[in-house]
């Protein structure tokens, strides 16, 4: 009897340890996936970042992050203003396909409501997809993707949320009259406004106390500043700094960048102090082209926010993973937004849980050079009456009324010479192209509170510089 108690004893100690020991195992196998961070800009000028040959505004922390890792030369959002380029960023998917096409201003289209403006809850994001593998999950700052619950940050796949769920607000404590979309949201409570210090700052502290909780689990922040979105408000430290730039709201300008390349830098040490550098995957994406209204520069890039020319499209973007990714890169390959959910995914050695299949690639093989071609057959965009889709250097813009634009990107980055009439063949393939692809979108769930008179005015030829370029925003 006696052995029979020694032995069920040894037996049950014998299970206990193993289960100890692949539970450790298993925690191990977490911790060893590498946190992910994407830090989105919001609205700054392609030419503001040092990196990308800004000269006006020192942006040591951006640019030191850019070069340690992979700089995209030619990289996209999959639209020009925020909130649909959002909806790619965190779905993976064109979110034309449904029905995410225009910024939230207009009015619902028929057979739809004011509930259903905002991410459609039958698209897994990015939370959701970092979730079901093993990620504890945040996102922070400025979410534009909808104010019904079904839309709310904590319904869409993410543990925590701490922002606001509208387009802009102050970036000082507001202290009459707020919305609800102003409202600052710490999860399921509203945090009180006497509380709020400058957002910029306030965003990445709420950053830096997730990163050091200590947890089994790997993490995924999704760090959305406002920065440099308008209102352009300055802090005095900064805009004292600024006083060699004459133009006030330049000057207003500069001090919301450096005060977003400081909390960058802020966010980076945090990192290191936490010996998480090494296995902290850092995506970092402007959401658009420089807007008409904050005083940003595009550089060379023709248009602004709102547009399908470069200026509205073309944003700066750099991946940074230690030792994973090369330092100091340079890749010159069209690449996407949309691309950053599977590069994640990949990175996490982890699979899609949603059904519908992603328009981004991971870009881990081709940055490290173990495939060649490029990663899209073709990009595409459309808003509205405006559309266009980029293969290889060639970029086609099609706007109702206006004649059709094509551009060679390698002899022309600014578009200013129109070779539609020189290549018909070349118009009607894109043509016939894009809108195969339209053929796979949904109808816009709402419109915008812009008539087409904006887009067909800002897509003309004639539109030509800064001063006409703000006439349409």
């Amino acid at each position: 009897m006696k052995q029979n108690i020694l032995f069920t004893f040894i037996i049950t100690a014998l299970l206990i340890s193993a289960s100890a020991c692949n539970q450790k195992k298993a925690a191990n196998t977490e911790q060893q996936k590498p946190n992910v961070i994407i830090i989105l800009s919001d609205d700054a000028g392609y030419a503001d970042y040092g990196a990308y040959g800004g000269t006006q505004i020192p942006t040591p922390n951006v640019d030191s992050l850019i070069a340690s890792g992979v700089k995209f030369t030619n990289a996209y959002v999959s639209a020009s203003v925020c909130a649909p380029s959002r909806a790619g960023l965190l779905t993976g998917r064109y979110q034309q396909r449904f029905g995410f096409e225009n910024n939230m201003s207009g009015e619902p289209a028929e057979g739809f409501t004011r509930e259903d403006m905002g991410m459609d809850p039958k698209e897994n994001t990015f939370g959701d997809e970092m979730r079901a593998n093993g990620y504890r999950t945040m996102a922070i700052g400025k979410w534009h993707l909808g104010d019904q619950a079904k839309h709310f940050p904590l319904n869409r796949g993410f543990d925590e949320f701490f922002g606001f769920v509208g387009g802009h607000r102050s970036f000082f404590p507001i202290k009459n009259n707020i919305t609800e979309e102003e409202k600052i949201h710490d999860n399921k409570r509203i945090f009180p406004e006497d509380s709020v210090g400058y957002l910029t700052d306030l965003w990445t502290d709420k950053a830096i106390s997730f990163i050091k909780k200590k947890a089994d689990k790997p993490f995924f922040i999704y760090l959305a500043y406002n920065a440099v979105h308008t209102p352009v408000d300055a802090k005095k430290e900064w805009w004292d700094k600024f006083s060699n730039i004459p133009d006030s709201g330049r000057r207003a300008y500069a001090a919301l960048m450096a005060s977003l390349d400081e909390n960058i830098g802020r966010l980076r040490q945090t990192l290191k102090e936490q010996n998480l550098d090494d296995n902290t995957l850092i995506l970092f994406l402007n959401d658009n082209g420089g807007a008409t209204t904050n005083f940003s520069d595009n550089g060379p890039l023709r248009g602004m926010k709102g547009s399908v020319w470069e200026g509205g499209v073309r944003v700066a973007m750099s991946m940074v993973w230690k030792n994973k990714l090369p330092q100091n890169a340079v890749y010159e390959q069209p690449v996407n937004s949309l691309d950053f959910l599977p590069t994640a995914l990949a990175a996490a050695n982890g699979k899609q849980t949603g059904k519908n299949p992603l328009d981004g690639k991971n870009l881990i093989p081709f940055i490290t050079n173990q495939q060649k071609e490029a990663p899209h057959d073709a990009l595409y965009w459309r808003r509205g009456i405006a559309a266009g889709i980029r293969e290889g250097n060639w970029k086609l813009i099609r706007v109702e009324s206006n004649p059709i634009l094509l551009f060679d990107l390698s002899k022309d980055l600014s578009e200013t010479n129109n070779l539609a009439k020189e290549h018909p063949d070349v118009v009607k393939h894109l043509l016939d192209k894009l809108a195969n692809w339209e053929k796979g979108l949904s109808k816009p769930h709402w419109g915008s509170s812009y008539g087409p008179k904006n887009m067909i005015m800002k897509h003309r030829m004639e539109t030509v510089g800064r001063d006409m370029e703000r006439m349409y925003p």
